[in-house]
């Protein structure tokens, strides 16, 4: 799609991001999910067909379950009447422009990825302290909140407890704590009774009108570590439906994950869409066409 076409139409580009891409429309905030795919924080150069779609319709299918909980920037999932844009269809969301809270809001729920190397190190994951002996995918005694400092370039900082409540300030930060792992816990015995353990995940918040909005991507296998539960077992990494999958095949490489990415072979595309369809078919109760 050309640019002068989305202007001719009233709606300007703000950026492409690693997964989606962002515009401006009037009053709005349009977010599209693309099919591309990023790992170690590289763009991979290889897309996944209707992966974008399907986590706009996974975060439609969570936004829609927590509204009770909080409220959300959605305004519509659907065109505006009369804008003739079928390569946006079912990878739109028409948002309030927020103010984004700078701290991406980590829950945990086992020890696993960047907290398993952290604890073997030191023993604790985001600074807490937990008892010896746990092993890699073991479950924590209680899910633990371990918010992230969000860099616009390279990785996100990981803070303390007492670093993230100077950051925000310490109001907001206990609001903020509070909405995560109650959408956390929520999601996590939903997701339960459909066969998959949400190890953990990552929420974003912004102000609308002195109001904590929940916004992004929710609970989807970019954000999230989702396991089937029937093939769990602590003291290895886990078979998966997010892009760690990706991951290990990466680190097969002798590849410095800098960029440029490596191209995914066939295989690896097709085996990545099928965990992607796979869990949404799981959790939403329904296919992905609908």
């Amino acid at each position: 799609m050309t640019s002068n076409k989305l202007t001719t139409l009233g709606i300007h580009a703000i950026r492409s991001g690693k997964v989606r891409d962002l515009y401006s429309w009037k009053d709005e905030l349009w977010l599209v999910a693309s099919d591309r795919l990023s790992a170690f924080d590289v763009i991979l150069p290889t897309p996944i067909p209707d992966k974008g779609k399907i986590l706009t319709q996974l975060s439609r299918f969570w936004l829609e379950k927590f509204a009770s909980i909080v409220p959300n920037q959605v305004i519509s999932f659907e065109l505006p009447e009369g804008i003739g844009l079928p390569e946006f269809s079912g990878r739109l969301v028409r948002a309030k422009k927020c103010e984004v809270i700078p701290l991406e809001c980590v829950a945990r729920g086992y020890v696993a990825g960047s907290g398993w190397k952290e604890y073997k190190e030191s023993g604790t994951v985001g600074g807490f302290a937990l008892p010896s002996g746990l092993q890699e995918s073991s479950k924590l005694p209680q899910p633990l909140f371990t918010p992230a400092k969000k860099n616009d370039e390279g990785h996100d900082e990981n803070l303390s407890e007492s670093e993230a409540k100077v950051f925000v300030g310490e109001d907001l930060y206990l609001k903020l704590k509070t909405l995560t792992l109650k959408l956390y816990s929520e999601a996590f015995d939903y997701a339960a009774s459909r066969g998959i353990i949400i190890a953990d995940t990552k929420f974003e918040f912004g102000w609308y009108e002195g109001q904590v909005l929940l916004i992004d991507e929710v609970l989807t296998p970019d954000s999230s570590r989702f396991w089937p539960s029937t093939h769990y077992q602590p003291g290895k990494s886990q078979s998966s439906y997010d892009k760690q999958f990706v991951r290990d095949y990466l680190s097969s490489l002798n590849w410095n994950q800098q960029p440029p990415g490596p191209e995914l072979p066939p295989v690896i595309v097709e085996q990545t869409l099928a965990k992607y369809r796979e869990a949404y078919e799981k959790l939403a109760g329904r296919g992905t066409d609908g």
